[in-house]
């Protein structure tokens, strides 16, 4: 390796830091491998040219006062259907583009999503932009939302009462964004969203239907960051995320 390979390593071993923490060992071989194959994660940003993978539909842009979206957001965000309406300190509603072409749908909020009202903040969160980044993807181009708009206490899963309660609220927002491809992250969403018990490597890697909309499973963010391993096996999940992508706008021009 030369300097400039020792360099990129040494910003991502930092970067690596940040997310796992100081207990973090990786072989040799695996920072090569990992770092060939992103070779602008987590150092630098690509200063290269790139076509984006998505852009957020043309349409006419909405104030927040008359957004359909942000309207059943204000509608909503006082429920109290289930217990969890009574223990949370927010309501985590989603974020995002109300045109995005590509919606991210998560269990349900953790400690920080809880104490923010917003998903996927914190370790997780980050660890999610990286990813988005190497497909020229930033959170303002997709809507990222939750099965549960309420944290479960000490991060449970989701009790099949609380899943049919709030439900339909994700089937709304569906309707409302319209996206073309929707991305499940994590298991328990995945199992949720297709009434399935398969395990997420047999889900992982293939097209499914939600709703009418082409579905890809991948891994949560904070599954990664137990295991790093799973790095690689996500980053071709957003590989496939971005093909699919692509297909779709060929197919409808």
């Amino acid at each position: 390796m030369n300097d400039k390979d020792i360099e990129k390593v040494l910003n991502f071993l930092r970067e690596y830091q940040d997310l796992y923490g100081n207990n973090l060992f990786v072989d040799r071989e695996r920072i090569e491998s990992i770092a060939g194959e992103f070779p602008d994660l987590p150092g630098e940003p690509n200063t290269k040219p790139s076509k984006p993978v998505a852009k957020v539909r043309e349409k006419k842009m909405t104030k927040p006062a008359d957004s359909p979206l942000w309207n059943f957001k204000r509608k909503i965000e006082n429920c109290k259907n289930c217990a969890l309406g009574n223990t949370r300190t927010k309501f985590v509603f989603g974020s995002g583009s109300e045109h995005a072409d590509i919606m991210f749908i998560g269990e349900a909020p953790g400690a920080e999503e809880d104490r923010t009202g917003i998903p996927f903040v914190g370790r997780a969160g980050k660890l999610l932009d990286r990813l988005l980044a190497q497909i020229q993807l930033k959170r303002d181009d997709i809507f990222i939302a939750n099965i549960l708009k309420c944290r479960p206490p000490n991060n449970r899963d989701p009790l099949p009462d609380e899943v049919a309660q709030c439900i339909p609220y994700l089937h709304r927002q569906i309707e409302l964004i319209q996206p073309k491809v929707i991305v499940a992250l994590g298991r328990i969403a995945a199992q949720n969203l297709l009434r399935s018990t398969a395990s997420l490597k047999q889900m992982r890697g293939r097209l499914w239907q939600y709703r009418g909309v082409d579905m890809i499973v991948t891994y949560h963010p904070a599954a990664i960051l137990r295991n790093a391993g799973l790095l690689t096996v996500a980053t071709e999940d957003f590989k496939f995320i971005r093909e699919t992508y692509r297909e779709i706008l060929k197919r409808q021009n």
